[in-house]
């Protein structure tokens, strides 16, 4: 029997997928994904199944849209009898092993990976719940502000920085550990760092890549009367009014991350050193969660359906598929079942679990025309909103705002609302059918109400006397580290090393 396939994901948080529209950017300094992108089928259209890094990432995993994984926001629980890949490639005998940011929400810290090597960046409780029932209301100890834009910058050391510092090491000495051989079965080693998620603060070495570079110059500006209402509700979640947001703070913050895409590249290449060096092959999966703004039509972050928030860069190095650019609308929610298609596991076996598509048809050059769907119902909204992206056609809805409708092939940057165009008639009406035939939105907002009203009940009792967090505590079992006495030095010594007699 032919052995199944190691799989290395690597994500990250925030990279717009515009700056990957075949591989990566001509501009980026990132010979690590360059190459990688050399090997590898290339999505240029894929899209994240929420623009928001606990939403986005549980409906990565379960392949899975967020009304049915009810992951509706940062601080929505993850519920463990949903299965996500980490389960499907268990059960067909992998090994399954996290080493970094997932966000997951609630007591079940695991869902389906056999171990975590750190714990995770963001809190795993309720306190980060929106509340549709004070439309407006700003909560200010966890709502984004433009902080991250005005206050960019150079720094050998962050909160973020040192997170991804420890999610690097804690990678590469897994993949050595692996190459001992101690298990036989196969192994998927899900690898994810928070960068180049914001704050724009950077190592001085990554900083200097960009200096003076055009790409960081600011891109044209939007007013605030001009955006679309929830470009505006966002706006005012940020408290846009609150800083004043220069032209060299838009220059800053965008070199910031541009820096930041270079420093992960650069922990990245150690990851594949280290698979090079232990002498193991493996499946190679690069996404991010979802997209940043980087100011375009005035908005930074995420949280929005434009290109910048939603689409994400997708990579799969893998032997049994060609090198090359697919422009076919794509999802997050296909890297699931894309995954087990990969490993072997009977797609049978895995559909009735999933809202995505196996990307190897597609990547062998079978023809799709399914509709790329989207759904965002945290801070920033007062009802759920939806989007579909079909053809050269998107498409978003909410009960609360006007339609839009874009024509990306003559419009890539989605200047012109096609929605109350008579030309665009057909087209309109052909996406609020299949957004009338997917989702029942009254009964959608009532669900995501529901949930955030116990949930606010919930964390405040919970918060009231002996607090018992559900932050992931990492296992460290010293005894059963290095040597110690109940061990064979001998045996110790020889098992432990990889390779072995050169």
């Amino acid at each position: 029997m032919t052995k199944k396939p190691n799989i290395l994901i690597v994500m990250v948080d925030q990279l717009t997928g515009t700056l990957f529209p075949d591989g990566p950017a001509p501009f980026l300094h990132v010979p690590n994904l360059r190459k990688l992108a050399d090997h590898s089928v290339r999505f240029g259209n894929a899209y994240t199944a929420s623009p928001l890094c606990a939403p986005a990432r549980a409906s990565f995993m379960s392949g899975q849209l967020p009304r049915r994984t009810r992951v509706y926001d940062n601080a929505a629980e993850f519920a463990s009898d949903i299965p996500t890949y980490a389960h499907h490639l268990r059960r067909a005998g992998y090994q399954t092993i996290l080493s970094g940011k997932m966000h997951f929400v609630g007591p079940d810290q695991m869902h389906g990976f056999e171990q975590r090597l750190t714990t995770d960046i963001y809190p795993a409780d309720f306190g980060w719940t929106p509340d549709y029932r004070k439309p407006g209301e700003r909560i200010d100890w966890w709502y984004h502000n433009l902080g991250s834009v005005t206050g960019a910058g150079v720094a050998e050391i962050t909160n973020q920085l040192e997170y991804d510092d420890d999610v690097c090491h804690e990678a590469v000495q897994k993949i050595y550990d692996l190459s001992r051989g101690a298990d036989a079965r196969p192994w998927c080693l899900t690898v994810s760092f928070t960068h180049p998620h914001d704050p724009f603060v950077a190592r001085r070495r990554y900083w200097d890549l960009y200096e003076g570079a055009p790409e960081c110059e600011p891109p044209e500006a939007m007013e605030y009367d001009d955006m679309d209402p929830h470009s505006q509700r966002l706006m005012d979640a940020c408290d846009w009014r609150g800083m004043e947001v220069t032209p060299d703070h838009i220059r800053r913050a965008r070199q910031g991350y541009f820096a930041n895409i270079s420093y992960v590249d650069d922990k990245i290449g150690e990851i594949f050193d280290a698979l090079d060096a232990s002498r193991q092959e493996a499946i190679v999966v690069f996404l991010s969660d979802h997209g940043e703004m980087l100011g375009r039509k005035g908005l930074w972050f995420k949280m929005n359906f434009f290109e910048g928030a939603a689409r994400v860069p997708l990579m799969i190095m893998s032997p049994n598929l060609a090198a090359g650019l697919i422009e076919t609308p794509v999802s997050t929610l296909d890297v699931l079942p894309t995954l087990c298609d990969l490993a072997g596991v009977m797609m049978a076996d895995i559909e009735p679990w999933t809202d995505g598509q196996s990307l190897v048809p597609l990547a062998l050059g079978a023809a799709r025309d399914a509709p790329v769907a989207m759904e965002y119902a945290a801070e920033g909204t007062i009802t759920p909103m939806v989007a579909l992206r079909q053809g050269a056609w998107k498409y978003v809805h909410c009960l609360a705002d006007p339609d839009q409708l874009f024509d990306l092939a003559s419009d890539p940057d989605e200047e012109v609302n096609l929605a109350g165009d008579p030309r665009a008639a057909e087209v309109l009406a052909h996406f609020q059918n299949m957004v009338a035939e997917r989702w029942d939105l009254p009964v959608y907002d009532e669900e995501v109400r529901a949930s955030q009203a116990r949930r606010w009940v919930v964390y405040e009792a919970l918060r009231s006397g002996a607090y018992y967090p559900w932050d992931y505590q990492p296992l460290r079992a010293a005894s059963e580290r290095y040597m110690r006495n109940h061990m064979d030095l001998n045996v110790l010594e020889e098992s432990k090393r990889f390779p072995r007699g050169e």
